[in-house]
């Protein structure tokens, strides 16, 4: 699941925005986000059946950063637990299908805490980047690979792909620590390096991990 051809250059032009936030987009690689819309207002409120509970309106702390990231780190978390759920059952090795299956676990954590902070921010929880080229997010044609693919295949495919998704993810986190504003974002992003670490690391020890990751 080679993700070398995701360096081309944006072929839309990006919306004006602060230069942080391009930053963050196109951390670890020279392609990006490419769109024709501006992004969604940081006051839009988010669409839901309750009523918006007070915290719900933008605070003043939040920067661009901040809304990149929270609005970014949501769909990926998505879109790798559906790689993460044909792992759980498909891998070969016992430890692979264990290492899914937690990391299944921790990632919709993730989101239980991604997702209010969407709210908390004034974001809509929808996935702003949908067909959009972005380093480290698992696409429908990874998803319909790794579901052709069988026995070591299949292990290699998805070793590749969670482990493309597990650095850019801390890397865009990374990101968000440093110039992020908005304690809440910063505090998360920060936990999500640390459980991005510890995964890599035990990705590494996996049987087929060497071969695969090269």
């Amino acid at each position: 699941m080679s993700h070398a051809t995701r360096s081309r250059p944006p072929t839309a032009r990006l919306p004006v925005v602060a230069p942080i936030l391009l930053a963050l987009l196109g951390l670890a690689a020279s392609a990006g986000c490419s769109t024709t819309t501006e992004p969604a207002p940081a006051a839009s409120p988010v669409r839901t059946a309750a009523a918006p509970s007070p915290t719900a309106s933008p605070s003043a702390s939040s920067t661009p950063t901040d809304a990149a990231w929270a609005q970014l780190m949501t769909p990926m978390n998505e879109k790798a637990l559906a790689l993460l759920t044909l792992a759980a059952d498909r891998g070969t090795e016992p430890r692979l299908r264990a290492f899914a299956t937690r990391l299944h676990s921790g990632q919709e954590a993730e989101l239980g805490r991604l997702r209010p902070l969407l709210a908390r921010m004034g974001l809509p929880d929808t996935d702003v980047h949908a067909g959009h080229d972005m380093p480290g997010m698992v696409t429908e044609a990874d998803l319909e690979a790794a579901g052709a693919a069988e026995g070591g295949a299949f292990d290699r495919l998805f070793l590749t792909g969670i482990r493309d998704h597990l650095h850019h993810s801390a890397q865009v986190s990374r990101s968000e620590i440093t110039a992020g504003a908005r304690a809440d974002a910063k505090q998360l992003a920060a936990d999500l390096v640390t459980a991005r670490e510890a995964a890599l690391t035990e990705l590494e020890g996996l049987p087929g991990a060497a071969q695969a990751l090269g």
